[in-house]
Formats: C-alpha cells, sequence, structure tokens
C-alpha cells in the first residue's frame, strides 16, 4: 500500500504533467480548427467549424509548397545526422570502453567539454565557408553530428562496458578481425542503447530551429521549423495557419515518443543500473 504522501507526490506530478505538455497541446489543436478571425483571439473557445483542412492545405501551399519541401530536407537532415551518430559514437565507445590508455582521460575531458562548451556561431561559419559547405546540407549533418556526437559516445561508453571482455576474446581466439568484433558481436547488443540514440538524436535534429537558422539560408533549404516564419511578420500573423502549421511538425517526434518511450527507458536504465 502506498502512504498518503506518496499519492498526493503522484498526483501532483500527474497535475503538473498535465497543465505543461496537455495544455499547450490542446491549445494548439484548437488553434488549428479555427477560421482567421476567430484565431485573433487567442483563446480556449471552441471552434465556430471545422475549418482545419483549409488551414492544411493553405499551410502546405504556401510559398511553393515550402513546407513539403521542407519535410523533405528535415527527414534527410536527420536519417543521414542519426546514421552516423550511431555509426561513430558507437565505435568511439567502443574503444574506449575496452581499451585504457594514458589518452583515455584526455579524450574524456574532451567528449565532457562537447557537452559544456556552447557553440560558437561566427567561427563555425567561418569554418563552413572555408571547406564550401555553407548553406549546404550536407554541411549542417556535419554540424549535427559535432554538437550530438558527446551525448551519444557517453551513452554506447556506459552501455560498452556492461558487455563481458569473454564476447570479445572468445571472437577473437575464432579468428575475428577487430572490425568483425564490433560489427559482428558487439554491435548487435548495442540494439536497446541505439534505439534510444536514434529517438532522442533523431526528434532533437528534426526540431531544431538554430543550426538551420544560422547554417542553412534561403527558401530552398528551409527546414520545417523555420516554416513557422511563413505566417508571422511584424505588423500581421495568421495564427490560425501559424498553429497549423505547428500542429504538422509537431505529429511525427510525437509519434516517435508514443511508439517508443518503453524502449527509451529501457535504453537509458541498461546501460546505468548495469554500469
Amino acid at each position: 500500500m502506498k502512504s498518503r504522501p506518496s499519492i498526493l507526490i503522484s498526483a501532483a506530478a500527474i497535475v503538473a504533467s498535465t497543465v505543461v505538455f496537455l495544455i499547450p497541446f490542446a491549445f494548439i489543436v484548437l488553434m488549428a480548427f479555427k477560421d482567421r478571425r476567430q484565431s485573433l483571439l487567442r483563446d480556449f473557445s471552441w471552434p465556430n467549424g471545422f475549418h482545419l483542412w483549409d488551414n492544411v492545405v493553405e499551410v502546405a501551399a504556401t510559398r511553393n509548397w515550402m513546407l513539403i519541401t521542407a519535410f523533405i530536407n528535415s527527414t534527410i537532415l536527420t536519417v543521414a545526422s542519426v546514421t552516423l551518430l550511431v555509426v561513430l559514437a558507437a565505435m568511439v565507445g567502443f574503444v574506449l570502453a575496452r581499451r585504457k590508455t594514458r589518452f583515455n582521460g584526455l579524450i574524456e575531458f574532451l567528449i565532457l567539454a562537447g557537452l559544456m562548451i556552447p557553440p560558437a556561431v561566427v567561427p563555425t561559419i567561418w569554418l563552413l565557408q572555408g571547406l564550401g559547405l555553407f548553406g549546404k546540407l550536407h554541411g549542417l549533418v556535419l554540424i549535427e553530428v559535432a554538437y550530438g556526437l558527446s551525448f551519444s559516445i557517453l551513452l554506447y561508453r556506459a552501455f560498452i562496458s556492461t558487455i563481458p571482455r569473454e564476447l570479445d576474446e572468445a571472437a577473437i581466439i575464432d579468428g575475428a578481425r577487430p572490425l568483425d568484433v564490433f560489427f559482428r558481436v558487439i554491435l548487435p547488443l548495442l540494439w536497446p542503447v541505439t534505439v534510444t540514440n536514434i529517438v532522442v538524436q533523431s526528434v532533437a535534429i528534426f526540431n531544431d530551429f538554430t543550426n538551420p537558422l544560422y547554417y542553412l539560408p534561403g527558401n530552398g533549404n528551409a527546414t520545417v521549423q523555420l516554416t513557422l516564419y511563413n505566417f508571422q511578420s511584424q505588423f500581421n500573423t495568421s495564427y490560425n495557419l501559424l498553429f497549423t502549421n505547428i500542429l504538422l511538425i509537431t505529429i511525427p517526434p510525437l509519434l516517435v515518443f508514443l511508439f517508443f518511450n518503453r524502449q527509451i527507458v529501457a535504453g537509458v536504465t541498461a546501460g546505468a543500473v548495469k554500469g
């Protein structure tokens, strides 16, 4: 039986979660169903009619179907960045967990520095311009990988340290090379933490606003978050279209979290508990 204080704390947590997450989402949905005139009130009033489909069509068709282009760009950016993150972070985490050298302390310090030191926008732009990657999608892919690599390495290193070394030694005795040990023995065992990393990084990159704004100018390079500028200006804002756009770009990450919530928790706790 749970004590009364624990029940009250649980109830307070549920209420707080409802206020923080569900009420704003309900407001977004209500605004997306309204027409332009009623949306100017910006309240929780019930929509006068069903205008969601008209809003969706208008949002999608704005600026020569810019939202469709943005979804394609965001999908390419997310898939390419997450693929590189998984492969590179898993390999670095494997080396750090299995090979102890005098450079491990320095490497771990640099990894933690990647989490703590804020990114420098202007020098990064200069670097991208020097490499000819500024304003190009594959340039932003490298930026996303660089920003997310430290967190991913820490996840994989903690999880790989829980895998017995005897598996590596048995594979080496059977004639496996180092790459064979990693790709055929270790990598298949990393599925829980890989799913966690894929979901967390995918949602973060798909929802990224500042990096595309800084490093990927131009309407042809727009990502989904930048399409929010289509319906607001200094003197006029179409709130019904703005919130419809927000609803459309919120649905994919929301579905990912709903379907992979258990895998996220399992992946994080597995490395934490066993490490």
